[in-house]
């Protein structure tokens, strides 16, 4: 099982949820590191001293060049089910079966990943 970060996810670490910081310490207690893609840290990061936590979290995960190939891949599973947010297709993408999305956006997220065909548990933050 990986852990698979969008934007809300990193936002609500920053923040101190409790919850991320568990699935982090079992993550990690287990010789993993969660996945995001390039697109979710744009919509993160914005630099300065108040990421500092952020910026150790980052230097942690594997994240997955957002490049032409996703990006189209990501464009099929939007028009298949209907939404808009690349972004989070993006995100759906990365997820393979036994992972766990940690997002703050259930709804989108629920649709691409069934879409997808991922069997996935999607952890609301």
């Amino acid at each position: 099982m990986t852990l698979v970060f969008d934007a809300g996810a990193f936002l609500a670490f920053e923040r101190g949820d409790k919850t991320v910081r568990a699935l982090l310490d079992l993550d990690r207690a287990a010789g993993r590191s969660p996945r995001t893609h390039g697109g979710v840290v744009g919509q993160v990061w914005r630099g300065g001293a108040r990421q500092a936590l952020l910026a150790r979290l980052l230097a942690g995960t594997e994240i997955v060049p957002l490049d032409a190939t996703l990006g189209r891949e990501a464009g099929v599973l939007l028009a298949a089910a209907g939404t808009s947010d690349a972004i989070d297709a993006a995100v759906a993408l990365l997820a393979r079966d036994g992972d766990t999305i940690v997002t703050s956006d259930r709804g989108d997220l629920e649709a691409l990943v069934w879409q997808a065909g991922r069997h996935v548990e999607l952890v609301v933050v």
